[in-house]
């Protein structure tokens, strides 16, 4: 009688124990709670499907709840789906909350400029809309399990510790990983690059001749102000010696260097403009700047804090050393961190600006060749397969310094303006792993992901592995196998865009049809190369300028002879009856192209 109650107490026990861990099931896990993923956890759960949101630090939302305030795009209407709503809701909460006509809104910059606080806010109540995602925040991967054979292979299960030291196992039908780094893609053994590629490999105008393992360098993007009431002088940083700091003098005493703060190449400190909403600025690495806060060539130390040294320790020089002058010494004193940002990290971003890491070889790799031109036209080379779209410059602050960090010489920045590009699926798909997508350290050279590591683009790009991942899921598909069009299709419904236009936005009747159409290589050929390539219209302010001229849809517009033949002829080969389709010199534009839409078949 002893014997068996022992064993099943044993039994029970066992059983027990067996399934405290047995592995806990989703449809779709997302790691990394960057603008990729969220945007691509909300799109998964829309389109009914059950989402763990995995965030190995202590706060979502990525660089943009991190200090990157200061959106980067060049026109507005380059901004669709997901991350143009939260612009929205940013926008709509000054309203709210200090007028329609305050500064505050004025200072949102239509909620592309919002205080890092309500950035969190707003992606805190647009996660929290979604019944079916779940969050777990401060789980670090450790590993995941795989099977299958090679080039077949699937992530059967991922392991994470939480902040207590416990491990959670999950299965899912689809993995995505959004973080900046690539990890998730990493323990998956996906192929992947860290470096530059030399000029041989993709043919790359701003590759460096040979290759190398540099990257861009990292910084802390500050949320400062001038407001005394808001004001917070930052301490002396914990290893900090003046020696460290006392050359870059020598550089005023020059001219060379002007003011601690501004937004020019005469400064160290860039404070972007225009301002953020009570005062606030985004500070940032300055672009061409003699002294540099991304220490390009010593990214390998910022896991150790050297970075935070470097960023804090020489505003508290300018602040406090006896050797600056005083009209330096006055002007850095006019400068806090802000008392009400990052309160739980003393008033610093708990997250660096890894501006590059990591970049998976996928189906597509994304280059400088896909940003240009198509042959004489003001339109970017034509992605039929688009799924995103992108607009801003091929942006390097540099890989690597040599000499003293206050002159030297800086090499690997670069910064090319391109037409609008369009961003095809293929750079978000491994090639040999079938549940998994990449919209962080998407497929991409060096110089692609330069064009790439936007936090709209990142957003466009989760959202469109967020709606594939929910199509494979319900297909019962590899994520390779996901019908194109038909995500297309989904993307346009929401108002994410695959294809640049300047008077059809999303919110408008003929948005789907347009980017339809324009995806096929409709709007293509409408407008001539600008004899500058990449030229935008007037600038507004900083980086932000009027629309990029030649990509008016105008769908009011008579439908002339020549251009109807052409539309007849892609009608015709996407096999849409065209004899029922007007095309008479008196229809529109928008008219004719409502017909095809209407006639063509649903993918």
């Amino acid at each position: 009688m002893y014997d068996a109650v022992m064993r099943f107490l044993l039994g029970l026990f066992l059983a027990l124990t067996l399934s405290a861990h047995a592995a806990e099931n989703v449809s779709v896990l997302v790691y990394g709670s960057t603008p990729a993923g969220i945007a691509a956890a909300i799109a998964a759960a829309k389109d009914g499907e059950t989402v763990l949101l995995v965030e190995p630090t202590p706060q979502i939302g990525g660089m943009l709840t991190h200090g990157l305030s200061h959106t980067d795009y060049h026109v507005y209407e380059g901004i669709t789906g997901t991350y143009l709503d939260f612009c929205k809701r940013v926008e709509a909460y000054y309203r709210k909350t200090y007028g329609e006509n305050s500064q505050q809104v004025k200072d949102s910059f239509r909620g592309a400029h919002g205080e890092p606080k309500v950035n969190l806010m707003i992606i805190e109540q647009m996660v929290s809309e979604q019944a079916r995602i779940t969050v777990k925040k401060e789980w670090v991967l450790t590993s995941v399990k795989m099977a299958g054979n090679p080039g077949e292979r699937t992530i059967q299960m991922a392991t994470f510790k939480d902040a207590r030291g416990k491990q959670h196992e999950y299965q899912a039908k689809v993995f995505i990983d959004a973080t900046y780094e690539g990890d998730l893609m990493a323990a998956a053994k996906v192929k992947y690059h860290v470096g530059r590629e030399g000029k041989d490999v993709y043919g790359e105008e701003l590759a460096p001749e040979k290759g190398d393992g540099q990257l861009q360098g990292y910084n802390f993007r500050f949320c400062m102000t001038q407001s005394p009431t808001n004001r917070v002088l930052p301490k002396m940083p914990k290893g900090y010696t003046r020696e460290r700091f006392a050359g870059v003098l020598e550089l005023f005493a020059t001219g060379k260097l002007k003011k601690v703060f501004g937004y020019n190449e005469a400064n160290i400190y860039k404070a972007h403009i225009p301002p953020l909403p009570n005062g606030k600025h985004d500070i940032n690495d300055q672009s061409r700047g003699l002294v540099r806060l991304s220490l390009p060539g010593d990214q390998a130390g910022w896991p150790e804090g050297d970075t935070k040294l470097w960023n804090l320790g020489l505003l508290y020089f300018f602040q406090n050393d006896p050797a600056v002058p005083k009209h330096l010494r006055e002007e850095a004193l006019s400068w806090g961190l802000c008392k009400d940002e990052f309160v739980e990290t003393g008033n610093i971003p708990g997250q660096i600006y890894v501006r590059e890491a990591r970049r998976m070889v996928g189906v597509h790799v994304y280059t400088q060749n896909d940003t240009q031109h198509a042959p004489g036209d003001a339109r970017g080379i034509l992605h039929t397969n688009a799924i995103a779209l992108g607009e801003y410059t091929h942006n390097c602050h540099g890989t690597l310094h040599e000499g003293s960090h206050f002159g030297g010489k800086h090499t690997g920045e670069f910064y090319q303006a391109t037409p609008p590009y369009q961003i095809p699926y293929g750079v978000l798909l491994p090639k040999d792993v079938k549940n998994l997508l990449v919209p962080g350290a998407m497929s991409s050279s060096h110089v692609g992901f330069c064009a790439l590591r936007l936090e709209p683009i990142w957003t466009s790009l989760g959202q469109a592995s967020g709606h594939a991942a929910a199509m494979a899921v319900k297909a019962k598909s590899d994520v390779q196998s996901v019908n194109v069009a038909k995500l297309q299709r989904r993307l346009h419904e929401v108002g994410s865009g695959t294809i640049y236009t300047t008077d059809v936005p999303p919110g408008h009747l003929d948005f789907a049809m347009v980017q339809w159409w324009g995806t096929a290589g409709g709007l293509h050929g409408l407008a001539p190369m600008p004899d500058k390539p990449g030229a935008r219209g007037k600038k507004i302010i900083s980086q932000y300028h009027e629309n990029y001229p030649g990509h008016d849809v105008e769908p009011g517009k008579v439908l002339d002879a020549e251009l109807a033949a052409r539309w007849i002829k892609l009608a015709t080969s996407l096999g849409i009856k065209v004899d029922a389709i007007k095309a008479d010199g008196k229809v529109t534009r928008g008219e004719w192209l409502r017909m095809a839409y209407k006639n063509a078949a649903k993918p």
